[in-house]
Parts: structure tokens; C-alpha cells; sequence
């Protein structure tokens, strides 16, 4: 742990960007590239930054970046060539903050949709503003003349004066630019924002039920990307002396996203590769073969070549020719973990203390808990009460209503009627996030975990919930930096055995070691009342066994509720049994009392008598 924080607080990433720019100039030129195109590669590759956090980072595939592009790239524009501006700087940021709040306009309406239709609403926002600018607007943004006559910058500094001219003299402006935009960058993606990104990206419906307010973290690497797309767009007309009217076109966007595709999604660094491929080949393919229009065509074929054999992109398929390496290595040195055997565990983590410490009723209690679906009643009024420090199970046959009660409680299913509280809260019709803040969470039947992370940044998204809150904009934060983190992690780590695979990707370990993941992932969250679906489901026998010893040890000073279908294990576990049948409570009881119970018997074996 000491090592890696000793690796971050040396920027070697930020030390290599910027000696790769001081020498880019001295090397490109004699690999046959002009100062025009390295120019142009820059200010793709500042677009890029924004997108790639949006899509490579955070999932949201947008084809709108275009809007924002030339939002920022126009008002910067109209301002200095109308004199209202003549610093190109402060001109450049007004831009910045316009596209930026067109971004948070447009996004707060695009996020409402996921997936493919998200993408769809950006594919319309990009073809309004394209017509806006043409017709409407044209008054203020030259329509299909753009605007022509943007300044370059002047530098007044201690007597210093600097006149940004074209060709290299502008290169060094512009890498200065590109440098800042990428140090940004690297800070938020190493904040705890920057992890709940990741993690959204991976699994949206888990982060929200760990704690995490999804649409805002949504929202905010949006708008983040918007800005940069209107820096980049202020740059864009800088640079040429004027701003294009296809700032806003459709192909725009098209490209920006080709171009990721090329060098990299989810690498920061993938936009300026791509660019640089795609800009090098344009010319290669034009001006030294002669293609003229054709260049498409073959540049086209090449980019489907790429996308079959490097899905991930150049810097995306080093990445897996390293890793490839590392896992042989490793695999030579040591096997892997196959989960079976649990080492002795610490001592349980404290439960988060109680929001009402002096509340002497239940924990929890449901009244009249119903659920309909269309004419299907799921579950008909239902009473429940779990008092403090209570380890409950609940058992029943196939279709009983356990899965969708489970749901009620936790605020993933909203009751059709009845009255949800927690700790004396009416929690009825609250989202999944709002209650695991107040303390209940509950681990899936089905593993939902973060694959593309490590065990260790899985639970600490976990722990970032209970420790930020559900939304924080800490964006140039460092995680070392927030109290109790580095210690939950470690404590959570030992106590479900999977410190020694803390740094594996959670794609390769065995299943066993993914279920108690999937544990610790709502223990990481301090809850003071955990839900467990089915925790032993799937595990061989002596994996139930080690489970069983697992849960007894995270029960003691918490109150934990449990459904599951093994009952020997369920009735070694619990101190009161509930027993659901068509939806309903059918009968309560200690283990021996639910035992001997001849309804309970008339469930399960349809009256069938048996010992």
C-alpha cells in the first residue's frame, strides 16, 4: 500500500506528457508530419479528453459533442471578432462556461434514457444546434461562412510580450493547453469521483444501491464533458482564424468517436492517438497516393480492420499484450485462490451508529406490506418486525413472494399499499440510494459486482457511500486522502478472505470468492441492517459451510435478515424463522418451532407426511 501511494504522488504520467510535447516538435517534423496537422491533432485530442471520461470512463456512448464543440468554439469567436473581448484567454473560458451550461441543460434532459436511446437523444441535440447555427442564428454565427478574423493570442508577462503566430509558435500554445486538459483529467479519474464513474460504467444499478446518487455522477461527468468539447471548439477557431460552420455537424461528433475508437477507449490518451492516426493517414492517403474523396473509403476499411483485431484500440491492445504477460508470470509463480479455504477473520466492523441512538422500537417493521402486478398479488399484506441485533431468516417455497418482499424492503420495488420503516422512518417510496444512506443494504441473489475492477476498488465504492454521501464533487481529491477509507477496505478485505486477491480483477476469481465479494460489498457500507439474498447460492458443500462461519462472524453487533433455500444452514444461522407462502406470512418461529410445524411441512411437501 505504501509503495503505491509513493507512485502517486510522483506524477510520472503528467512528466511524460509533458517531455513528449516539449519534444514533439524537434521529432515529428522528420516523420513527415506539418506543424498545421500536429496542431490540429492537439485540439482533437483536447475534444477527446471529455468525451472519453463521458464514455470511456462513466459508459455514455454520446454522438451530440458537436453541440458543445461549437457552442464554445461560436461565442468565443463572435466575441473577440465583434471587439467585445480582446483577451483570447477569457474569451476562450466564456466559451467554456457556455458550453457548459448548454451541457447541463442538455443533460439533464438526455440522462432520463439509457442506453441506446441516450445515444439517440445526443444524435438529435447535435442536428438541432447544427440547424440553429445555419439558419436561426446565422446573424451571429456567419451560417455556412462561419465567422471569419479570430485573433491569436498575445502574452503580456513582466515586461514579456508574446504574440501567438501559426505553425510552431502556435504548437506551444496549444500543448500548453493540452497539457492542462490532461492533468484535469488524471486528477478526476484518480478522485473518488472519478472511481464512481468507473463503477457506473460497470454496473449503474449496483452503485445506486450501494449508496451512490447515479444520475448526478451521470450528470456531472457530462457537463465536464461539454466543457471540454467547448474549450476544444475556442481552440478550433483560434487555430484556423476563423469558425467553421461543420464545428456542429454531425460527422463531427463521428469522428471524435472514431478516433477514440482507434487509439482507445477509457485511456485519456486513446482521442490523441486516434487523431494523430487518423489526420497522419488522411494526409498520407490524399496528397502521397492521390486518393483525393477516396481516402474515406480505405481510411473506412482500415477502421474496421482495427475495431475486429484491437477492440480496445492501439493503447488498449498494448495494454492487453502487458497484462497477458503479467497473468503467465504470475501464474508460474503461484496458483490462484480456488476459494474454499477461509483463513481466521478479525473482528466484525462496527455498524454505522444508529441516525436515532434513543429509539427504543424495532429496527425495522413493514405494515400491510402489499404488491400487485396487474391482477397477480406478489405479496398481500404483509406484517414484519425485526427487533435490533436480530438475525432473521426467511424461507418459503418457489414463488412465495420472497424475492419481490426482499425488494420492498430495500426501496427497489415501491409497495402497491402498506408502510416501510426503518428505525422509526416511514422509508415507503424512497429510492435504493436514500436507504442504503440511512444504513439498510442488501447483497444480490445474483453476483452484482464492478467485473472490470479489482476486489479492492469494488469495495472501495462500497465504502465511499458511507464515508462521502451520495453525491460529492471532490473531483482533484486524492482517495488516500479521505479518513477510515484505507482501513475499512483492509478490514473488509481480511474479514471475507479476499486480501491476498485485493488487487485481481474481479472477471478471474472463482465463484466462491465472488460471493463473498458480493458480501463484503454491502459490509464495506457499514449497513446497520444487511439483507442478504441468498448468499449460499451456488457454493459447493463445504463453501456453505465456510459461508455459514462468514455470516455468524459479520451477524455478531449488527441486525442482518436472510432468505435463503438452504434450511439446515438457514436454521443453524437464525434465532426466528419467518415462513412466506403465496405471498403471504404463513407462520413465525424459533428453528425448532418451524421444525416441528405441520404447516410449514404442508408447504414444502404439498401434505406429503415426513420426518
Amino acid at each position: 500500500m505504501n509503495a503505491r501511494r509513493r507512485s502517486r504522488r510522483f506524477p510520472l504520467t503528467e512528466t511524460v506528457t509533458g517531455i513528449a510535447l516539449i519534444a514533439a516538435p524537434i521529432v515529428l517534423p522528420h516523420l513527415g508530419f506539418a506543424p498545421n496537422t500536429v496542431n490540429q491533432i492537439l485540439v482533437w485530442g483536447l475534444f477527446g479528453i471529455g468525451f472519453d471520461l463521458l464514455f470511456g470512463y462513466t459508459g455514455l456512448l454520446s454522438f451530440g459533442q458537436s453541440a458543445f464543440y461549437g457552442t464554445g468554439g461560436f461565442v468565443a469567436a463572435y466575441l473577440l471578432t465583434q471587439n467585445m473581448i480582446a483577451s483570447v484567454p477569457l474569451a476562450l473560458l466564456i466559451g467554456v462556461l457556455a458550453a457548459t451550461v448548454v451541457g447541463a441543460l442538455v443533460g439533464a434532459v438526455a440522462l432520463r434514457r439509457t442506453g441506446i436511446y441516450f445515444a439517440m437523444i445526443t444524435v438529435a441535440i447535435a442536428e438541432m444546434f447544427f440547424f440553429l447555427e445555419n439558419s436561426p442564428l446565422s446573424e451571429w454565427t456567419g451560417g455556412e461562412n462561419g465567422i471569419p478574423g479570430v485573433p491569436t493570442p498575445r502574452f503580456e508577462i513582466a515586461g514579456f510580450t508574446w504574440n501567438v503566430g501559426t505553425g510552431w509558435s502556435m504548437y506551444g500554445f496549444l500543448a500548453v493547453c493540452y497539457f492542462a486538459g490532461i492533468v484535469v483529467a488524471l486528477r478526476i479519474i484518480r478522485s473518488p469521483v472519478g472511481a464512481i464513474l468507473s463503477a457506473i460504467r460497470d454496473n449503474p444499478v449496483r452503485a445506486a444501491a450501494l449508496g451512490h446518487e447515479v444520475f448526478l455522477y451521470k450528470l456531472t461527468a457530462f457537463v465536464i464533458a461539454a466543457a471540454y468539447a467547448g474549450f476544444a471548439g475556442g481552440l478550433l477557431g483560434v487555430l484556423q482564424g476563423f469558425m467553421p460552420p461543420d464545428a456542429f455537424a454531425f460527422h463531427t461528433s463521428g469522428q471524435l468517436v472514431m478516433q477514440t475508437a482507434i487509439g482507445g477507449v477509457g485511456t485519456l490518451f486513446g482521442p490523441l492517438l486516434g487523431a494523430t492516426v487518423w489526420l497522419f493517414l488522411q494526409d498520407f492517403l490524399q496528397e502521397a497516393l492521390g486518393l483525393g474523396a477516396a481516402w474515406k473509403l480505405v481510411l473506412g476499411v482500415i477502421f474496421v480492420l482495427l475495431i475486429c483485431f484491437l477492440r480496445r484500440g492501439l493503447i488498449g491492445g498494448l495494454k492487453d499484450l502487458y497484462a497477458l504477460a503479467v497473468r503467465r508470470r504470475t501464474a508460474e509463480e503461484a496458483s490462484p485462490n480456488t476459494g474454499v479455504h477461509i483463513a481466521p477473520r478479525p473482528a466484525p466492523m462496527p455498524a454505522r451508529h444508529r441516525e436515532r441512538d434513543d429509539y427504543p422500537g424495532p429496527i425495522l417493521k413493514a405494515v400491510g406490506l402489499t404488491k400487485h402486478y396487474g391482477g397477480l398479488a406478489a405479496n398481500s399484506d404483509i406484517d414484519f418486525t425485526v427487533q435490533a441485533g436480530e438475525l432473521r431468516g426467511i424461507i418459503g417455497p418457489n414463488g412465495a413472494g420472497k424475492s419481490t418482499f426482499f425488494k420492498m424492503l430495500t426501496c427497489e420495488v415501491h409497495p402497491t399499499a402498506g408502510t416501510i420503516l426503518f428505525e422509526g422512518k416511514d422509508i415507503t417510496g424512497k429510492t435504493v440510494t436514500d436507504v442504503c444512506q440511512l444504513g439498510l443494504t442488501k447483497s444480490y441473489q445474483v453476483n452484482q459486482l464492478f467485473s472490470r475492477l479489482t476486489v479492492r476498488q469494488n469495495l472501495t465504492i462500497a465504502a465511499l457511500a458511507d464515508l462521502r454521501g451520495k453525491f460529492r464533487l471532490d473531483l482533484f481529491r486524492s482517495l488516500d486522502k479521505i479518513p477510515g477509507l484505507e482501513a475499512r477496505v483492509e478490514h473488509t478485505l481480511e474479514l471475507v478472505d479476499l486480501a491476498e486477491r485485493a488487487d485481481t480483477a474481479v472477471s478471474a476469481l472463482a465463484y466462491g470468492e465472488k460471493r463473498r465479494l458480493e458480501i463484503g460489498l454491502a459490509l464495506a457500507t457499514s449497513p446497520r441492517l444487511l439483507l442478504l439474498d441468498e448468499p449460499l447460492a451456488g457454493m459447493s458443500p463445504h463453501e456453505r459451510v465456510e459461508t455459514v462461519k462468514l455470516l455468524k462472524s459479520i451477524g455478531q453487533g449488527r441486525t442482518m435478515i436472510v432468505i435463503d433455500h438452504d434450511m439446515d444452514a438457514l436454521f443453524e444461522l437464525a434465532e426466528w424463522i419467518t415462513v412466506l407462502q403465496e405471498g403471504r406470512v404463513l407462520v413465525e418461529g424459533t428453528p425448532d418451532q418451524i421444525k416441528g410445524d405441520a404447516s410449514v411441512r404442508e408447504a414444502y411437501l404439498g401434505g406429503v407426511a415426513a420426518e
